[in-house]
């Protein structure tokens, strides 16, 4: 029973100190392995001592370092290799008799098995899923050193639709606690009724006592505000804790709470003691947000009592040159960029997001989707995608483990991951329809000699119930698509009723008569616009939203136009390495609205203008002949009408440059939100043009080529944009995002190199080799130029630019001091840059 008032003074005492105590239960465990890789898909048992080990810091990906290779290497993991790992980490740790130490993993990629000191602690099959293991018996506390072994196989190195990584490659943390304590996961914050004027908080609490004798504590909980303040406190006095595991649930009301939400997203801290005989002995810190969001089926999205629409993106847990094993600081440059073209959610594709990249996610206001799998019951062409062509070792993926840890995978994905204000979201499948055939043969879509209209832009040739009596004809399998969705979603309920279950539907005529849509909450439409319509007028009560869309401007126009649709995940936030299949010298899918590097393409300032109420301008060219556009009586025109409705995944090309033959016919392209632009080359107006002119919200000039300066700006705002005519390379524009970093091995900068003529104008029409030299308490994480097919190792000094620039990321080491950074190009002055590393 819940006591506030009567407890007793050595409590008080101890509690009024609270804001000063604290535990550490967990520690950093990214240091000091050492690692041997080996292509040899048979070396399953080898001889460790006979090694040559190599020192690396965790996160660590593998695969990554090595060079991009069309022979050894597979498209549909970005042509880099596997083979199998062995990772090794000797350590000290002071145990008293009363004490447990487990060992937690945030990911590993993938079939991985682990030992210490000799005695094998078990495996885990799954690449995404966190999970951790009890080191408490096999551990040498007599000042013997502790030897953990972790072997990695990622022999099958073409298991995955898209480029996974291979290792260690998220956090390790040791956490030692008392015998008695709460567990890793081991609470639970809901926020059952939340206004302006009030909010209920329930916290779950879960008390473990190891030892074969009962335990008497008290079990105390402090809310504390984003300032810091201790805003309500809970206590269990004299809680009777028998062997094994109890629940404890405390629960108060804060006045004026402050909201969590996509603008201002803060967040508050429930601090949970356990004190035995007037000694704490553990605490549990769990951040936390309080926010309200539902999903209406007439109205849409509302977080906070406010409708809004979902501005959403698709990311892969990959960022380019760093491959799988992202850095924070990489993740936050990325999501600013995000946030700063009015994106305000992302959906984790296709699998459970880093607890680091949720933790960003609940700091700067996004909201996620968090997505267990991609293959359930039966197996995707990791190469092809829609049909099971092949049966060779090295694709098996998932699917083979997925009957035996499906369910430990979801729960350990949910106990981690739940206390995240950001998590909106859980997902149960990605596009699972295709491996079980009957969903396609039922749609009318395939193999109906009738009919003959295209996939994307068509709707379902058969009636609901045409398709309800074609599925219910076909040939059962062994698993039925709609069952195993429903085991999904019960799983998911039971931990969790407070976020709806969702699934990223690619044939959803189907999905709504198979069982599956049955068990969701929200259905999702992978690529199934032309949809909307039908499921409003076939299924009036199933709540709908993109969850999967091609970033193009007909996309948005579909969910502007229909408020019951809540908003959209666009395919993808940033272009990602993989799903190229047959493309070499093409490594990675450049759907995205940035490319590898994080610069922005086109459709970033399409959605930007889009996406956000703030004025923008964006200027881009090509000549008549390669444009998308011609003139025909005076007026510019697709030269195929109508196409801009029906663009996919991929932008057309353009030019961010202005160096043309004289007197060519250039079109020039201006994307903005404003309402009026007008052109001028060389202060010399070419006239003002309004935005409802164009279906395509595209601004179009035909311009005979005059070198010089092009500028196009709003007329009601002061947003404009230039692009100069540029001369001969001449210098080296560097931008660094940090001039200081922290010396703790793990802080990032991104150095970015413009090349740029005698006048400081950027030069985009011509590339040049450029060379790194660092030096100093930093190191190279690798060099990339952002384009698709770029094949040059990331590991690298040198690269050759893209559209005139480059990147290269560094980061710090834990020894402070001045890490340099030298850039230099053939006949061009070099560029110092200078960090404090501190």
């Amino acid at each position: 029973m819940i006591q506030n008032i009567s407890i007793s003074l050595l409590l008080l005492i101890t509690l009024a100190c609270q804001p000063k105590v604290s535990m550490q239960r967990n520690f950093d465990f990214n240091t000091g392995w050492q690692f041997y890789v080996t292509q040899d898909s048979t070396a399953h048992n080898i001889d460790l001592s006979a090694l040559e080990w190599k020192t690396v810091q965790l996160p660590h990906d593998w695969s990554v370092e090595f060079p991009f290779d069309s022979v050894k290497g597979e498209g549909c993991t970005g042509y880099l290799p596997g083979g199998i790992g062995w990772y090794k980490k000797e350590f000290n740790m002071d145990v008293s008799d009363d004490e447990k130490v487990y060992v937690w993993f945030d990911g590993v990629y993938n079939n991985s098995e682990y030992w210490l000191n000799g005695q094998k602690l078990g495996e885990h099959p799954y690449g995404y899923s966190p999970f951790y293991f009890d080191l408490s018996n096999h551990l040498n506390t007599n000042g013997r050193s502790n030897e953990l072994v972790v072997k990695v196989d990622r022999s099958r190195y073409a298991d995955s639709r898209w480029y996974s990584g291979s290792g260690i490659y998220r956090n390790v943390k040791l956490v030692k606690v008392n015998k008695l304590h709460i567990p890793i996961w081991g609470t639970f914050v809901k926020t059952p009724s939340v206004s302006e004027d009030q909010a209920v908080v329930e916290i779950e609490i879960s008390v473990n006592n190891t030892k074969e004798e009962h335990e008497t504590c008290d079990v105390v909980t402090e809310i504390i505000d984003p300032e810091g303040t201790v805003v309500g406190r809970m206590v269990n006095e004299g809680c009777f804790s028998k062997s094994g595991s109890s629940t404890i649930t405390h629960k108060l009301s804060l006045k004026k709470p402050r909201l969590w939400d996509i603008k201002k997203p803060q967040l508050y801290i429930a601090k949970t003691s356990i004190i035995r005989k007037g000694e704490l002995i553990d605490q549990y810190s769990t951040p936390f947000g309080i926010r309200s969001f539902r999903f209406d089926k007439d109205k849409g999205f509302f977080l906070n009592n406010e409708n809004m629409k979902i501005k959403g993106v698709c990311l892969h847990h990959d960022a380019g040159l760093v491959g799988a094993a992202v850095p924070k600081g990489v993740w936050r440059r990325r999501l600013q960029l995000l946030k700063d073209a009015g994106c305000n959610a992302i959906r984790v594709s296709h699998n459970p997001a880093s607890d680091e990249f949720l933790e960003l996610c609940d700091e700067m206001g996004f909201l996620v989707q968090d997505e267990f799998f991609d293959e359930w019951d039966y197996p995707k062409d990791k190469r092809f995608n829609m049909n099971e062509r092949h049966d060779d070792y090295i694709t098996r993926g998932y699917t083979e483990h997925f009957q035996q840890w499906a369910k430990f995978d979801l729960t350990n994905t949910m106990l981690a991951h739940r206390n995240h204000p950001c998590v909106f979201q859980w997902s149960i499948g990605n596009e699972i329809e295709w491996t079980y055939p009957r969903n396609a043969k039922a749609t009318g879509f395939f193999g109906n000699m009738n009919w003959d209209g295209n996939y994307f832009w068509s709707p379902p040739p058969f009636s609901p119930e045409r398709i309800k009596k074609e599925y219910e004809s076909l040939p059962k399998q062994k698993y039925e698509i709609g069952k195993t969705a429903h085991k999904l979603a019960k799983w998911t309920r039971e931990l969790d009723t407070t976020r709806p279950v969702i699934a990223n539907c690619i044939l959803p005529s189907a999905s709504l008569e198979s069982g599956y849509a049955d068990a969701l909450d929200v259905v999702g439409y992978s690529y199934r616009r032309v949809m909307y319509d039908y499921a409003r007028g076939n299924y009036p009560d199933k709540t709908v939203m993109g969850t999967e869309n091609v970033p193009q401007w007909h996309e948005w126009k579909a969910i502007e136009d229909r408020p019951y649709i809540s908003g959209t995940f666009l395919w993808t936030g940033f272009d990602y390495m993989g799903e190229s299949n047959g493309h070499w010298p093409q490594k990675a899918t450049p759907s995205g609205l940035l490319d590898l590097a994080g610069f922005p393409k086109p459709p970033y300032h399409m959605y930007k203008t889009l996406w956000n109420h703030e004025p923008h301008i964006y200027m881009c060219t090509n000549t008549a002949a390669k444009s998308q556009y011609h003139v025909v009586d005076g007026k510019l025109l697709e030269k195929k009408p109508g196409a801009w409705e029906q663009f996919l995944w991929f932008w057309y090309d353009v030019n961010e440059h202005w160096n043309y033959k004289k007197g060519e016919e250039v079109i020039v392209e201006v994307i903005s939100n404003a309402s009026k632009v007008e052109l001028l080359l060389n202060e010399k107006s070419l006239g003002v043009k309004e935005l409802a002119q164009f279906p395509d919200r595209i601004y179009k000039w035909s311009v005979p080529f005059v070198a010089g300066k092009l500028v196009a700006k709003a007329v009601e705002s002061e947003a404009m944009t230039e692009i100069q005519t540029s001369g001969n390379p001449a210098a080296l524009n560097v931008e660094v995002d940090h001039n200081s970093l922290l010396a703790n091995g793990a802080d990032v900068a991104h150095i970015v190199v413009q090349v740029v003529d005698e006048n400081n104008n950027p030069v985009r029409d011509m590339e040049l080799e450029l060379m790194f030299e660092v030096a100093g308490p930093i190191i190279s994480l690798g060099v990339d130029n952002g384009c698709e097919r770029n094949v040059q190792a990331f590991q690298s000094n040198k690269i050759k630019t893209h559209q005139g620039r480059a990147m290269m990321i560094v980061q710090a080491r834990d020894k402070t001091g001045s890490g340099t950074i030298i850039i230099k190009s053939d006949n061009l002055k070099p560029v110092e840059t200078v960090l404090r590393v501190q």
